[in-house]
């Protein structure tokens, strides 16, 4: 039996203004784009080098929240909120080891952050603190 859905490939975002979005995702990423035309760009980033993409289009309407792992939770949100992007849902406590919340990029995109104990496990990579948290209701 093959398997249809291998992984997620590439996240992408949209912006209007791509030389903005550009300048943007590069300072809070801390990586210039692998990948660069007029009317796209893609970032590759983390330990399995997952894409990131960012095209100049009209900015779409989204209903789903593709979540990053990060080892800081609060680190990374207050980055992003000194970058200028606004809190859509801030980081809490999901139980069970994991924290997450969702910010608004300044260009209307949903960015999500996380922590995931699974991705530590999976990957060995090191978990950071997250302080600062609202636990959810026990059976989160």
């Amino acid at each position: 039996m093959t398997t249809t859905f291998r992984g997620l490939a590439t996240i992408r975002h949209h912006a209007e203004d791509l030389a903005a979005a550009k300048a943007w995702y590069t300072e809070l990423l801390g990586v210039e784009p692998y990948f660069d035309t007029p009317h796209y760009i893609e970032f590759r980033l983390g330990d399995h080098s997952q894409e990131l993409g960012v095209s100049r289009t009209p900015s779409a309407s989204t209903g789903v929240v593709a979540y990053r792992h990060v080892d800081d939770v609060e680190a990374v949100w207050e980055r992003l909120l000194s970058l200028g992007a606004r809190s859509h849902e801030a980081p809490r406590d999901h139980g069970h080891g994991f924290v997450a919340g969702t910010a608004v990029d300044p260009f209307g995109n949903l960015l999500g952050v996380m922590y995931n104990p699974h991705f530590v496990e999976v990957t060995g990579a090191r978990g950071g603190a997250v302080p600062g948290v609202t636990r959810a209701p026990a059976g989160g």
